[in-house]
Order: C-alpha cells, then sequence, then structure tokens
C-alpha cells in the first residue's frame, strides 16, 4: 500500500480545526480523485478502493471533522454541511489541482452534490454512493436510532461484533474486511475500553434534520457534470424508484445497482470495484 498521512486546517466559527486526511498514489499525479465518508465512518473506509485507483489517480480520502482522527468540535451545532463545504474547499485548495473528481458515500455523496452545483465548481466528474436528493424519513429514523449512543466495549472483539450488527446492510464482506472496518472505527480510550472514533455531538444536528423527508432535487437538478450513482439494491436510503428518476431529472447519470448490499456499498470487492474504476477512466478518455 502507497498510503500517506497528512492534515490542513479547517476554519469554524469558533477558531481552527484539524482535518487529517489519507493520500494515495503518485503526490505529482494530476488526476486527483477525493473520496469522502459516510456520517459515522472516516477516510480509512477508502482504503482498499483508494490502493486500487491509485496507479490512475492521487487519491485522496479526508476525515470529516469530528471523525476519524480529526479534530472534534466544541460547538456540536457546527456539525453541519456548512462547515464541511467550507472544510472540503480547502482541502481541495490543499490538493494544487484546479479540477478534482468526487466519490462520496451518503453524507460525503451530499457534499459533493452541493458542491458541485456552486457556480465555477472545481469538481468536474460526481459519484454519490447510495445517497440522493430526496432520503426518506424513515431511513433517517433508523441512523438516528444508533448515531451518538457511544456504547464502549471491553475489548476489540466485542467492537467487531457490534460493528457487524449496526452495519449489516454494508453486505456479505469476509473477516479480513470486518476487521478493517472495525479497527478503523474504533479507538482505545484512557481507561483501557474502546468506543468509536466519531464525536458523540455529531448526532445533535443530525437529529434536528432527520424529522421530515431530505428533499435536494432543486440542488440535484443543478448539476450540470457527469454523475455515476452507485445504489444497494437494498437500500432504504436511496429507494430504487429515486435512483431512476435522478437519472432522467437534471442533467442525467448512470446508475450501478449492487445485490445483495443495503446502506451501503463498501467498495471493497473488486466486482464493486472495477465498474466504479472503469466509469471513472472512461469519463478521463471522454476529456
Amino acid at each position: 500500500m502507497n498510503m500517506r498521512f497528512g492534515h490542513l486546517s479547517g476554519l469554524g466559527q469558533h477558531g481552527f480545526h484539524r482535518i487529517h486526511y489519507t493520500e494515495w498514489g503518485a503526490a505529482d499525479n494530476p488526476r486527483v480523485l477525493i473520496c469522502v465518508h459516510g456520517l459515522t465512518r472516516n477516510g480509512r473506509d477508502f482504503d482498499t478502493f483508494a490502493d486500487a485507483m491509485s496507479a490512475d489517480y492521487r487519491v485522496i480520502c479526508p476525515d470529516i471533522v469530528g471523525r476519524g482522527c480529526s479534530d472534534w468540535l466544541e460547538d456540536k451545532s457546527q456539525y453541519n454541511y456548512s462547515q464541511y463545504l467550507v472544510d472540503m474547499t480547502a482541502l481541495i485548495a490543499r490538493s494544487g489541482a484546479s479540477q478534482v473528481d468526487w466519490l462520496g458515500t451518503s453524507m460525503g455523496g451530499l457534499i459533493g452534490m452541493l458542491l458541485a452545483a456552486q457556480p465555477r465548481s472545481p469538481i468536474r466528474h460526481l459519484i454519490v454512493n447510495d445517497v440522493g436528493p430526496l432520503i426518506p424519513y424513515k431511513a433517517l429514523q433508523r441512523i438516528a436510532s444508533y448515531v451518538g449512543q457511544a456504547p464502549d466495549f471491553p475489548d476489540m472483539a466485542s467492537a467487531e461484533a457490534y460493528v457487524r450488527k449496526v452495519s449489516a446492510p454494508f453486505g456479505p464482506l469476509n473477516d479480513a474486511q470486518w476487521h478493517h472496518l472495525t479497527v478503523h472505527t474504533i479507538q482505545q480510550r484512557a481507561d483501557g475500553r474502546y468506543a468509536f472514533a466519531y464525536d458523540p455531538g455529531i448526532a445533535e444536528a443530525f437529529r434536528e434534520a432527520s424529522q421530515t423527508d431530505v428533499d435536494l432535487w432543486p440542488v440535484w437538478e443543478q448539476l450540470d457534470l457527469p454523475i455515476l450513482i452507485i445504489r444497494g439494491a437494498e437500500s432504504d436510503v436511496l429507494r430504487h424508484a429515486d435512483a431512476v428518476a435522478m437519472t432522467e431529472r437534471g442533467s442525467g447519470a448512470d446508475l450501478i445497482e449492487f445485490a445483495g448490499v443495503g446502506h451501503a456499498p463498501v467498495l471493497m470487492d473488486p466486482a464493486q470495484i472495477t465498474p466504479v474504476r472503469n466509469w471513472l477512466l472512461a469519463k478521463q478518455d471522454d476529456a
């Protein structure tokens, strides 16, 4: 693995905070792909995918503030998309690229949509992984039922059992994949017990925003760039009918669905990685 670590400073209403990221591929590659994780996850989710893409791209995988190795915010109300957009704009600037490609899972996909909809956006190609402009209330409530609960565990084995339970919609992963997702999502506290590597405070803003369907169709219809939609065939966050509508509204989009997976495909298996890689490389050839 050709992975490197880095960080930059993001600016919020109460000062600066540190944003951690992993980086793959040649540092001088002008092709830059930014991969952004879901609500409670972090950039290490993309290790397998980023490694597979690193021959063709410089891949940057940030930990959104409050997750992974990035700082936690004192004011929990600042865990919002306005802050995430500012932070990711700083990351794009750090990359030095005038244009980037973007792959976002769930929350990361929404961040990508919001950035790509801005005038003169630097995002050239957009991949949204199991998320769209309409998120049903029922799915939001399912996620809200466990986000921020802050369970702790006596050992890593107990933590992995819990991760396998709450993340079962990821699909039929093997033992090594579950272990990878666990060790980079769980951290040991000073008292020796293990807990999730995210600030439970992210739940405050999420619960406020999850009282009704999320409707971002006006944002989707502003998008004017090549888009790939990835969907887990059993997903409750991105319903099939909504995914089909996404291909028909706005500038249109391509759609890939993976059987036996809910929310969200983790892109750790060649059967998932290969079609996404092929789509990106085909778009590069078309440019």
